[in-house]
């Protein structure tokens, strides 16, 4: 199918974000020294930053995407905005933009104007907290996401196809997600099959692979599993990975990355946020 269905005002798309919360999300980070899930969550809340921005227009925030964030782990499986988004599994930009749980203030360092660094404070929104413990219900997470897809598609069958990015650790604990995985990339829109990302994530320094094709050598069950879940890239996406971040990929890659330190993890998540097409 061509994912060409024209995102706006009128026919918005969606973005469904399933995060591991469970508790070997705790390990740190080799590269930056700060727990997996706190380092996430400053991705997924920059992320959500984002999209408020390239919805912005001079009359205020117009509603191009509906995004969801639900989290599994100790408590299950469930919406997992903070604040007065809590408990709401799909809302719409404009929502997001007007109810951040709080603002932070972050330090970041930006250019002296000389070749030289110094450092400045940023407002940074919080719509998404850090949570680690616990098991890893994968398969009921997918299961809930696959309600909350369906749900969006029997109200707007027209839709550009939502893109669901899954982030994980481990592996599940409640047994085989493989049917809820086929049964979500099943789920279609007049233009397409919803785009599904599997992507592992490791505190280690380890090989990763990323966005690999048919002829992949997996090293256990587990990431086969994953690998095979994941949706094949459609074209639009390759042409993003190819003139952004300048990565060749075949016309087989998978939306799958193993191993995935947190910027091979940011670069997958922009790829899979882009649309094909400008909004209108």
């Amino acid at each position: 199918m061509a994912y060409t269905a024209e995102i706006s005002r009128n026919n918005p798309s969606c973005f469904l974000f399933i995060i591991d919360q469970s508790g070997s999300m705790s390990d740190k980070y080799a590269s930056i020294g700060k727990p997996k899930s706190e380092a996430l969550a400053d991705v997924i809340n920059r992320m959500l930053q984002q999209l408020v921005i390239k919805c912005a227009k001079s009359e205020g925030v117009r509603d191009y995407y509906h995004v969801g964030v639900i989290g599994y782990g100790a408590n299950g499986v469930g919406a997992a905005f903070s604040g007065n988004l809590k408990g709401q599994n799909l809302v719409p930009i404009s929502a997001i933009a007007n109810n951040p749980a709080r603002i932070e203030e972050r330090t970041k360092k930006v250019s002296d104007g000389a070749g030289g660094l110094i450092e400045t404070t940023v407002k940074f929104p919080i719509w998404f907290d850090p949570t680690a413990n616990g098991g890893t219900p994968m398969t009921e997470a997918f299961n809930q996401a696959n309600t909350i897809i369906s749900g969006w598609l029997n109200e707007n069958p027209h839709c550009f196809p939502p893109v669901v990015i899954h982030i994980t650790d481990g592996e599940s604990t409640d047994g085989d997600p493989t049917e809820e995985m086929n049964r979500l990339t099943s789920q279609t829109s007049n233009d397409g099959n919803v785009i599904l990302f599997n992507l592992h994530t490791n505190a280690r320094s380890t090989n990763p692979i990323s966005f690999p094709g048919s002829e992949v050598q997996l090293p256990d069950q587990y990431s086969e599993l994953l690998f095979k879940g994941a949706s094949t890239l459609p074209s639009f996406m390759r042409n993003v990975a190819a003139q952004e971040f300048s990565l060749n990929l075949s016309d087989g890659a998978k939306a799958f990355v193993l191993n995935g330190d947190i910027d091979l993890i940011i670069t997958a998540i922009e790829i899979g946020t882009r649309p094909s097409l400008q909004l209108r």
